[in-house]
């Protein structure tokens, strides 16, 4: 956990193997500019040891933003603040990678003043209400490509070594990969090939464009979860293959538990994350994030065959966690967790109050 690791194309290293996982924290300003709260969230944990720090989702385009409160990427007015921190963050030793992303069905009205799209035409239901979503036209999927691609460039200019492009949890392009919500006929549905095209145009396109010191990797959820359906574990290991001969930097697995074994294969005597591992190049890292909380979960995630650990609860909580865990038995304590302690770990109100709708994180009042 604690060596250094050599990123192949990029040249670039982290000190560690630790990330502090991409988490919505609803920091920002109305904007979608860096708060002086959010950038003492990141910066505490670059401070604390943190190998890859990763900003929270920030959306490309104004009708892509999913909650209030949200980072912003889709305009140059949010350059500056983003140099801030990522100049203070390499002054730490750590990289900083900002996800990009597009929230489609998942971007409600009531925050972006436009009826939500998506691949296809479906309901969603969000907090017991049905929303309509309707379909997206080619020309709103072309533009949105640029959107990311012109966001990698923002990124690129405020300093970040890298992006990720959030590819899982039901968002955008979660959605045109799924067959649950892609149910297209034309060049962007049907087949696998098609459902794929968009991730996989966004990645070709934003690293033919930008250095390759620029890295870019995509998060994938590799089967499916809670309400996202319509992802075949098969086909994500098959993706995952495509985006890194695409030139992908590196592969970001978000099982929601970091050991367990593919859904599809409940006999199997591998770990999900030891199948990606198997498919990609060994030039090419896998992340994974879930359910790692102690040294000894961190060192068996290793084991299984991930490069690196990305930490989100117990990251919230414990910011000191790199520095705890070279002790090998180190256990920190699970939630609830106290106001006051989310609080010294420097959580915002705001931060605070958005934890408080996680069952069971903090310590009811």
């Amino acid at each position: 956990m604690h060596k250094p690791y050599h990123f192949k194309a990029s040249g670039k290293v982290a000190p560690n193997r630790i990330v502090l996982a991409p988490m919505t924290n609803m920091q920002s300003h109305a904007d979608g500019t860096l708060s002086e709260d959010e950038y003492r969230w990141l910066m505490r944990r670059a401070k604390e040891g943190f190998g890859i720090i990763f900003t929270c989702a920030a959306h490309v385009s104004l009708d892509g933003q999913g909650w209030k409160g949200e980072l912003g990427i889709f305009d140059d007015k949010h350059i500056a603040g983003l140099s801030r921190l990522t100049a203070d963050i390499r002054k730490e030793g750590s990289l900083s990678f900002m996800q990009i992303f597009h929230g489609g069905a998942r971007s409600p009205e009531e925050v972006t003043g436009r009826q939500p799209w998506s691949a296809s035409a479906h309901t969603m239901t969000i907090s017991k209400t049905p929303v309509e979503v309707r379909e997206g036209t080619v020309d709103e999927i072309l533009a949105t490509i640029e959107a990311f691609v012109a966001a990698a460039h923002r990124a690129h200019k405020a300093g970040f070594d890298g992006v990720e492009l959030h590819g899982a949890h039901g968002y955008l392009l979660h959605q045109f990969i799924s067959t649950f919500t892609n149910r297209r006929n034309d060049e962007w549905g049907g087949s696998f090939e098609n459902r794929s095209r968009l991730v996989r145009t966004i990645l070709q396109r934003t690293k033919a464009e930008l250095p390759a010191t620029f890295m870019v990797g995509v998060r994938l959820s590799p089967e499916d979860k809670l309400t996202f359906k319509g992802i075949d574990f098969d086909e994500s290991l098959e993706l995952a293959a495509l985006l890194a001969a695409d030139g992908a930097d590196f592969i970001h697995v978000s099982p929601w538990d970091a050991f367990k074994k593919p859904e599809k294969y409940p006999d199997s005597n591998k770990a999900l994350i030891t199948y990606f591992r198997e498919k990609l190049p060994e030039h090419v890292p896998i992340m994974v994030a879930g359910n790692i909380w102690s040294s000894a979960d961190g060192q068996k995630a290793l084991d299984l065959g991930t490069d690196f650990i990305a930490l989100g609860k117990v990251g919230i909580a414990i910011p000191d966690w790199p520095t705890l865990s070279k002790n090998p038995d180190f256990d920190p304590p699970r939630p609830p967790y106290t106001v006051d302690r989310l609080k010294a770990a420097d959580l915002s109100d705001t931060f605070v109050g958005y934890m408080k709708k996680w069952p069971g994180f903090v310590v009811a009042d």
